[in-house]
């Protein structure tokens, strides 16, 4: 059995360093090293893997609806920006969008994205900007009514700018936001994500005057070293 020079076992892998190491190659960035070393060793990223979801992105969703409890069966779910999937495939069980659980509502998911998504069960996929004109009466055909939840988990393309990264996604997510006044039933519910950064004073404001609560919470699905939270708008008042 190995030892050390000062005769104590070395053998112990409990002990060992399991992180794994990327080494920088050629024509890698050292930030793209660094973002593939973190993916490797990131807990949700492994989860996310082993229980079928496209992405870490689907715990976080799961986190703030145990908090909140608005993916309930029955519920009318719309999600914007929904590529790759796993907030849809998160919410379709949750909603009962298959119909699965006996005695209890079913509910209906309509994703929306720029790109095609692949499809999943239980959702109704579409490829739109949900900008352009016109894309709320499209929204509210599909749904055939209201819906009960408005869900955002979209970012605009990094520039590598702190400050116009932040300024993009509040934009993004105040569009999201009157969208989701367009479509919204009474006593609804509005998630998206946005950027901390000192430019959503307005989207706070505006929320609250249409929402009887306003929450902004850091899922533990969020890394820590992101400015990203999240902002939970419930009770929307029509």
């Amino acid at each position: 059995m190995a030892k050390k020079p000062d005769g104590k076992n070395t053998s112990g892998r409990g002990q060992r360093d399991l992180t794994v190491k990327v080494k920088t190659a050629r024509g890698r960035k050292p930030s793209s090293t660094r973002w593939l070393q973190r993916q490797l060793n990131d807990p949700y990223v492994k989860r996310a893997k082993a229980e079928g979801y496209r992405g870490r992105a689907a715990f976080k969703i799961m986190e703030l609806d145990d908090k909140y409890r608005f993916l309930v069966p029955g519920a009318r779910v719309v999600d914007l920006g929904c590529a790759p999937g796993g907030w849809c495939q998160v919410a379709v069980p949750r909603v009962n969008a298959l119909g699965e659980k006996s005695g209890k509502a079913q509910g209906y998911i309509l994703g929306i994205d720029l790109q095609e998504v692949e499809p999943i069960a239980g959702c109704e996929i579409h490829q739109l900007n949900f900008m352009e004109d016109g894309a709320d009466e499209k929204v509210k055909a599909w749904l055939g009514g209201k819906a009960d939840v408005v869900m955002s988990d979209m970012a605009a393309s990094s520039s590598g700018h702190k400050q116009t990264d932040h300024l993009r996604i509040i934009a993004l997510c105040e569009a999201a936001a009157y969208l989701a006044f367009d479509v919204l039933d009474e006593g609804g519910t509005f998630v998206s994500k946005v950027l901390a950064g000192g430019a959503e004073g307005e989207l706070q404001k505006l929320l609250k005057q249409r929402f009887a609560k306003v929450a902004n919470v850091k899922p533990p699905a969020s890394r820590a070293d992101s400015s990203e939270k999240f902002v939970v708008a419930t009770g929307f008042r029509g």
